[in-house]
């Protein structure tokens, strides 16, 4: 049985980000015809059965519906049964339960800060995300078709997956020896006391970043660091940044949508994998993960941050598709 998993969270480009800044809205009705266009493409090319996350707005069962009362609907398709929290656990639950029941390919559709969720829960199973969220450094804009052509491909298990599939970078933060979160694209300490909206708009608060990649043609924190060094997937370093109000060099860098923004570099040094890096808060504040604050952090408190390889097996689907098309794999016979 070939089969894949479907998480789409409906929360998603929907927080404080899109009141400052001229974010693209990506609503839960398109998501839902998201996941009708990744069901279609997927079983037309020989996926049995596709299991999606429950949540709040109901966009597996509403993707359903609508396929079953067009009669499109050939393989089989249902909504995991879990309770809903409302909350990151709704995302973590539903993966853990995918690698479970043994599909070939999970497929999000959300921002950092849901493939972050993902990553704290996913082992082996290869990774498609869509980009449908505010910050999207790690998921791509890929159609939902050629999505859902990509997973049918990674599920197939005709392919080696490492000829398409990488394991991604995360940054792991430790506290006396335990790992307390990880971040798939970057970290940030800031002065905000409180977790609060959690998204993290406003520069000035920020003192560090660290980041697994960074390119000038990404939106977030991580743009400050790409805007005057380039960081790739496939580098084995990221990059601890040290920003402040003046000296150092001054970036112009694009950290949300239609917002740019100049930020004093004070310093910066290159992380290498496996290596741990102490830090030392000279403030009480918060760590934010992704886009997110999530921890707070006492002044003088010691965290050690580790740059590894233990993110997600991700899917390179337009690498996944060109090597399906080269083995033959869309032609009849």
């Amino acid at each position: 049985m070939t089969s894949i998993g479907i998480i789409a969270n409906p929360a998603s480009g929907k927080d404080i980000r899109r009141l400052v800044s001229h974010a693209t809205v990506i609503d839960n009705n398109e998501k839902v015809n998201i996941v009708e266009r990744i069901i279609l493409a997927a079983q037309h090319f020989g996926v049995d059965s596709v299991y999606i996350m429950p949540d709040t707005f109901h966009i597996g069962l509403k993707a359903i519906d609508a396929l079953v009362s067009l009669k499109q609907l050939k393989c089989n398709a249902e909504v995991i049964e879990q309770e809903i929290t409302y909350s990151i656990e709704d995302t973590i639950k539903a993966t853990i339960e995918m690698e479970k029941i043994g599909v070939g390919c999970i497929v999000s559709l959300g921002g950092d800060g849901t493939n972050r969720a993902i990553a704290k829960a996913i082992g082996d199973t290869p990774l498609l995300p869509i980009s449908t969220g505010t910050n999207n450094v790690y998921p791509e804009m890929i159609e939902g078709t050629l999505g859902g052509m990509a997973a049918a491909v990674t599920a197939s298990k005709k392919y080696d997956l490492t000829s398409f599939c990488e394991k991604d970078k995360r940054i792991e933060v430790y506290k006396n020896g335990e790992m307390l979160d990880i971040a798939l694209i970057d970290a940030a300490v800031s002065r905000e006391n409180f977790v609060g909206s959690r998204a993290i708009w406003d520069i000035s608060t920020i003192s560090d970043i660290f980041v697994t990649r960074a390119h000038p043609c990404s939106i977030g924190l991580s743009s400050i660091a790409g805007c005057f060094m380039k960081v790739l997937r496939e580098d084995e370093f990221g990059l601890h940044a040290r920003i402040g109000d003046n000296g150092g060099k001054v970036v112009s860098a694009p950290i949300s949508a239609g917002v740019i923004r100049d930020v004093s570099v004070l310093d910066y040094e290159k992380m290498y994998l496996s290596k741990e890096y102490s830090y030392v808060m000279e403030f009480a504040g918060t760590l934010a993960l992704d886009g997110e604050r999530e921890i707070f952090v006492k002044k003088g408190q010691k965290l050690n941050i580790k740059l590894t390889r233990n993110g997600p097996l991700r899917v390179d689907a337009k690498k996944a598709l060109e090597i399906a098309q080269e083995s033959g794999f869309f032609v009849k016979e």
